[in-house]
């Protein structure tokens, strides 16, 4: 496989409503695409889904453009490979960055997709069945907010319903979802707002026949992770603590956490998700497949890897129109009968909307032209 060109670009596309997690708020997203142009007029695409400031990760728009820009890209052109593992072999010296690596690796698997005329989710080893998925709630002003958003999200056939929660939103806020939806898969994500000194008060939250309770702690900690899983019968759930397999062995070998949330760009791309979820699977532990506002080029690549047979806990793959009013792909995503069907075609399966992501766009470097 020969790369001949490479894009980069960033666009700003604003959420429908304020995305709000322990950690901050947010509405205007700045996404950073990936096009790479092959043989026989074929074009990958990927994203890489660094957040605007470093809440999460240490990664940040600015920083992944920079990395990418200065490091990652511009020896790309030209070059012969094999397989998507091959694509960073030029600078095996960069450390780190593993959302910005993720945003071209995914593109080259795009590609190579598109030249075997294969849809993504066959190359990754996956099956075309339409899959349940699930939709993070983020924390809302009052309860009523939050039951009326968790109503509608239901009603519109989302097979588990994820909560954001943090100190001050936790016990009650969640107590009222499960007295008026006492059926509902319910989850909640903590996104590191918490400390061992609340166990007690998680404790409590094994009384809401939760499915999960994810990433409780530190987001770079495992051990005291560990120590809270032996207080809770609530399963933990490792996301931000989960960078690479290496993360997942050692989480495993201290029984950090009883559910993995695979996220390939946070991971550094499918070829390390890939190996996340094989070990997992070895291991009985069940995964999903989480989301971090990506566009519907984002949510493509999840949905193909969600197929694999690991992936056994509905993600965070919600349709489009849950967080844009108008996304850059066509088809836009849409739930049928309360699951997610595949996109048909090679590839990824949707269409970039050239013209929209022009219009969106603030930035562009090219590569090789």
């Amino acid at each position: 496989m020969r790369i001949l060109e490479v894009e980069l670009r960033e666009l700003r596309l604003p959420l429908r409503e304020v995305f709000e997690i322990s950690t901050g708020a947010r509405q205007d997203r700045r996404i950073l695409l990936l096009r790479v142009f092959g043989e026989e007029g074929r074009i990958g695409w990927g994203e890489c889904v660094a957040a605007e400031d470093p809440g999460y990760s240490y990664e940040t728009t600015e920083t992944a453009w920079h990395i990418l820009n200065e490091f990652l890209l511009p020896g790309l052109p030209g070059r012969e490979i094999e397989g998507p593992d091959e694509v960073l072999g030029h600078v095996p010296w960069v450390r780190g960055h593993p959302m910005a690596r993720a945003g071209i690796e995914m593109a080259i698997w795009d590609l190579q997709a598109k030249l075997l005329h294969m849809p993504l989710h066959e190359l990754l080893g996956g099956t075309g069945d339409p899959l349940p998925v699930g939709v993070s709630v983020g924390l809302k002003p009052s309860d009523d907010a939050l039951l009326r958003a968790v109503e509608g999200y239901l009603e519109e056939g989302y097979a588990r319903i994820k909560i954001k929660i943090k100190p001050g939103r936790d016990l009650e806020m969640l107590r009222a979802v499960r007295d008026r939806f006492p059926e509902a898969l319910l989850m909640a994500d903590a996104n590191s707002a918490y400390t061992l000194a609340d166990t007690a008060r998680l404790r409590e939250l094994d009384d809401l026949d939760l499915m999960m309770i994810e990433q409780p702690l530190g987001h770079e900690d495992l051990l005291d992770h560990a120590r809270l899983q032996a207080e809770l019968e609530t399963p933990i759930c490792l996301d931000e603590s989960i960078r690479s397999l290496g993360d997942t062995r050692l989480a495993l070998e201290l029984d950090a956490g009883r559910i993995i949330n695979i996220k390939p760009g946070r991971v550094g791309g499918f070829a390390e998700a890939l190996a996340i979820h094989d070990l997992c699977r070895t291991r009985g532990v069940p995964v999903w497949c989480g989301g971090m506002l990506e566009s519907g080029i984002g949510r493509a690549h999840n949905l193909a890897l969600a197929t694999l047979a690991g992936f056994t806990l509905p993600g965070d793959i919600s349709a489009s129109r849950r967080y844009w009013a108008r996304d850059i792909v066509t088809p836009e995503f849409e739930l049928r009968d309360g699951a997610m069907p595949l996109p048909e075609g090679p590839g990824i399966g949707v269409e970039p909307d050239l013209p929209r992501i022009e219009e969106l766009t603030v930035r562009t470097r090219r590569f090789g032209s």
